[in-house]
Parts: C-alpha cells; structure tokens; sequence
C-alpha cells in the first residue's frame, strides 16, 4: 500500500470532498408565503429537471394546541434553480404549521415545517 493513502492530507481532502457533496441533490424549500388564497412555496433545485409533487399537510394552531386542519398536493415539475410553487389553500386568519414535502414517485425529496399567521 502506498504511503500517499496514509497521508493525513488525502483523508482530510476526502472527507472535504464527501461534505460538500452530501444533501447537493435534494430541493430545498424556502421561506413560505400565503397571499389571496395562495401559498407560494419557493423550492430550489440543484439537479435538472424532475417531475415530483409538493404535499403540504395544514394544522391549525390554538390555545399551544396543533389540530390537523387540510392536506394538498400538487403536481410540479421543478427546474433547475429556483421554483415558485402555488399551492390553492383557503385560509383565515389564525396560526398556522406548515408540514411541507417534496416527492418523487417512491421517493421522499425533502421535507420542512414552517409556522406562518394568516
């Protein structure tokens, strides 16, 4: 065995290598908004175009009580860099968590919880 793969330097440029690869291939999910009947999930995307959905599951939050309130997905096809995602959900006001998902078919992409006040 050469001495080279002992070398501290060539496990410490390895394990660089692995960090900076890890997670590059998962969407991220940004900071949600809920405009007019609208929630717009912005979703950035490193890898080439992909057909998945975004699943968002609402609960509702009263009195440090959380209660399941709706669920929606949607069918998006993300692009590489970055995507605004509309999700139709009628909301009123009050205090919402967000459990935001993005799939692939057989896949879970990445997931996210969010708080936002209508």
């Amino acid at each position: 065995m050469s001495a080279w793969y002992r070398a501290p330097g060539f496990w410490c440029t390895l394990l660089v290598l692995i960090l900076l690869g890890a997670g590059c291939t998962s969407p991220a999910i940004g900071d949600v908004a809920y405009t007019n009947g609208t929630l717009l999930v912005p979703v950035t995307a490193s890898s080439g175009s992909a057909d998945a959905f975004v699943q968002v599951t609402v609960y509702e939050i009263t009195d440090l009580h959380q209660q399941e309130m709706t669920f929606r997905q949607v069918p998006v096809t993300l692009r590489q860099g970055e995507n605004k995602i509309s999700v139709p959900l009628d909301l009123p006001s009050g205090s919402y968590k967000l459990y935001i998902y993005i799939l692939t078919p057989g896949d879970r992409q990445t997931a996210t919880i969010r708080d936002i006040v209508v």
